[in-house]
């Protein structure tokens, strides 16, 4: 498991190797020798620009900081020797900047906000507490994760991919999740306020007392899922429910546009101050929901 005592022994070595005193280090970072050896002494932690900018400086990959097995001063394997540019920027020998995986590690309170390209590197990753604010996670792959309490607000999460993870308390305020994938999920009492789910697919995943106020959906499908203390409002277009099972759902002030119902039972919604389309009425109806709380909207005949 990773903690601060471990980060700091590492920060130890990688500096002596270099034949730096802390002194010179904190100067290379443009922080305080003091803040140095509280890292070195486990009493803090580097966010994670600064682990990137520690990597660049001591010519090691962020792997070093993050791999599980304990690393000694005369065990060093994740040292590189680093040709340095003409811009004094470290490259490997293919002249791109060092790669770094955060997969299967425990991250409590990081801040990995401002970010680009993470894409596969916290798969298998316990996160609680981190921020991934204002983040370019477009393509981003989470699997088997555990991830609680984390800020991803104002974050490009379109095109990723949930699988088998455990998302709970987390704020996806103003994000784009187009065309994002849940699948096999535990999504629970999180905040998809002014997110655009445009194109989403959940499937076989538990969706639980989530916040959804002005949160786009269209084009949203929902297959084998269990949906559970939420309330849909506003615009609900070309979107479909399929197999899933419903308990203490609402719809209010919801337009219900195009949208397909395929399930056993839709009794348990509650539809308040809502109007649908002749298609989709009609599903509702097959269904035998209670639509004492919508008004179908008349076509228009030209």
């Amino acid at each position: 498991m990773l903690n601060s005592k471990t980060i700091g022994n590492r920060i130890t070595a990688a500096r002596k190797k270099m034949n730096l005193s802390q002194a010179e280090l904190a100067q290379k970072v443009s922080i305080s020798a003091q803040a140095v050896g509280k890292w070195e002494r486990g009493e803090s932690l580097p966010d994670i620009l600064t682990l990137n900018r520690l990597a660049e400086i001591l010519a090691v990959d962020l792997n070093y900081f993050s791999d599980l097995n304990q690393v000694h001063e005369s065990d060093c394997q994740h040292f590189k020797e680093a040709p340095i540019a003409e811009n004094n920027e470290p490259q490997t020998s293919n002249g791109k900047l060092p790669s770094w995986d955060m997969s299967e590690g425990n991250w409590v309170n990081a801040d990995f906000s401002n970010l680009n390209n993470l894409k596969e590197k916290f798969s298998s990753s316990n996160m609680k507490d981190c921020k991934f604010r204002n983040s370019e996670l477009s393509g981003l792959l989470l699997k088997n994760n555990n991830v609680d309490g984390c800020d991803f607000s104002g974050s490009d999460i379109k095109n990723s991919q949930f699988k088998g993870s455990n998302l709970g308390k987390n704020a996806f305020v103003d994000c784009s999740l187009v065309e994002t994938e849940f699948l096999d999920c535990n999504i629970d009492t999180c905040d998809f306020t002014n997110a655009d789910l445009t194109g989403a697919i959940f499937k076989s995943s538990n969706y639980y007392k989530n916040t959804q106020i002005h949160t786009v959906w269209s084009c949203v499908s929902f297959v084998a899922m269990n949906i559970e203390s939420v309330v849909f409002e506003g615009t609900v277009e070309n979107c479909s429910f399929e197999s899933c099972s419903f308990s203490k759902v609402t719809f209010e002030n919801a337009k219900l546009l195009n949208t397909f119902f395929k399930c056993r039972n839709l009794k348990r919604i509650k539809f308040v101050d809502c109007t649908a389309d002749r298609m989709t009425y009609e599903f509702l109806k097959n269904g035998k929901a209670d639509l004492t709380g919508v008004k179908l909207i008349e076509e228009e005949v030209n």
